[in-house]
């Protein structure tokens, strides 16, 4: 692929730069404008971080190709989570909220699991029917997910605020221990677990849809790396327009954890999607599931790890409400992902929830 095909295929890594360039140039004089122009300031923002994460998406999505299962759905889920750890580190070091990490954990589980999976489950299972998938990756992952959820979300709310300090640091540790472990069983002795053998006739379609002339492998790491640093200069522009921007206003505080968790999931809610259209859901589940996990047990140490070092207020216990929702999805993904099988019921179940999340966020709760 020539230079100049190289860069009208990544022109949206290339538009998210200009702007990231006038946003520096004119960051003062938007402020100076007010709120109306800082608001509109960040939503253009929110849209070229989502178009460059898709090109990092893109890239990561090529690298899973080539490695196939379990490691290319690992590869896809790390790229959305250190987009988010980025965007959230950064607005950390801003006048964020103190539960901005817990409400942006809380949105990304309820918008993959809910969301995605439940979306994808539900136009799969009406184009298919009945999607069959590996049983053991669904128990596998709920039952870490909920463990990983408990430890860092759920049992906070019984520490004293005078001893917080040192089940953080517990809690640190076991996200490490519990993601180690995790990864040992992906790649090595269950790696089985995350994979599906579908039949022969479907797995030499997926060979035949290629992404055609892509580069090599190591210009795919490059774009990757290159996208991250990207994302990361338009997030610290776009932290500062949204504080100014909502200021006063009385927007629902979880509206930046949305925004947030919506930005690090969109690449994924189209990887996800078209899997199940395909009829693969297993992608989809790894991609779902994976992401959901990942954003828990690698974002929570990292923040953790972050305010203990700053000494920034930090709240992860969960309010009621979020308890309320999380404890009926993970039943419901139990419950759903138990048989090999997914159908449109129990995507629409899923979906029916994400809803419900959203109303509850509409009203600030």
């Amino acid at each position: 692929m020539g230079i100049v095909s190289r860069l009208k295929t990544e022109r949206y890594l290339l538009i998210a730069i200009a702007v990231g360039v006038a946003a520096f140039l004119s960051e003062h004089a938007i402020m100076e404008m007010g709120q109306g122009a800082a608001l509109i300031a960040a939503a253009a923002l929110v849209v070229t971080i989502v178009l460059a994460s898709m090109r990092v998406a893109h890239h990561a999505e090529i690298l899973a190709i080539k490695v196939g299962d379990p490691y290319g759905t690992m590869i896809l889920t790390l790229s959305a989570v250190a987009v988010e750890v980025i965007i959230l580190a950064i607005m950390m070091s801003g006048e964020s909220s103190p539960t901005l990490v817990r409400d942006t954990i809380y949105s990304a589980l309820m918008l993959d699991i809910n969301g995605i999976l439940g979306l994808a489950a539900l136009l799969g299972g009406l184009k298919h029917g009945e999607q069959p998938y590996n049983d053991n990756s669904g128990k596998t992952y709920g039952v870490m997910i909920l463990t990983a959820i408990g430890i860092s979300m759920i049992v906070p709310e019984f520490v004293p605020d005078e001893k917080w300090h040192y089940y953080s640091a517990f809690t640190i540790v076991a996200m490490i221990a519990l993601y180690a472990l995790f990864l040992r069983m992906q790649v090595g002795q269950h790696s089985y677990f995350f994979s599906y053998s579908y039949p022969r006739a479907e797995r030499k379609q997926d060979a035949s849809e290629d992404h055609g002339d892509e580069g090599s492998t190591a210009v795919s790491i490059a774009t990757i790396l290159a996208g991250v640093v990207v994302i990361g200069a338009l997030a610290e522009f776009m932290s500062a327009f949204m504080t100014t921007g909502l200021k006063d206003t009385g927007a629902p505080i979880g509206l930046t954890a949305l925004v947030v968790a919506t930005i690090s999931a969109a690449p994924e809610i189209l990887t996800a999607l078209r899997a199940a259209l395909k009829n693969r859901m297993q992608a989809t589940v790894n991609i779902a599931m994976g992401a959901s996990l990942s954003t828990v047990i690698l974002t929570v140490p990292v923040m953790e790890a972050i305010a203990l070092y700053t000494g920034q207020p930090f709240i992860m216990a969960m309010t009621p409400v979020q308890t309320v929702m999380v404890t009926i999805t993970l039943i419901a993904a139990a419950i759903n992902l138990n048989d090999g099988e997914t159908n449109a019921i129990e995507g629409m179940t899923h979906f029916i929830l994400f809803a419900t999340f959203l109303m509850l966020a509409s009203l600030g709760l």
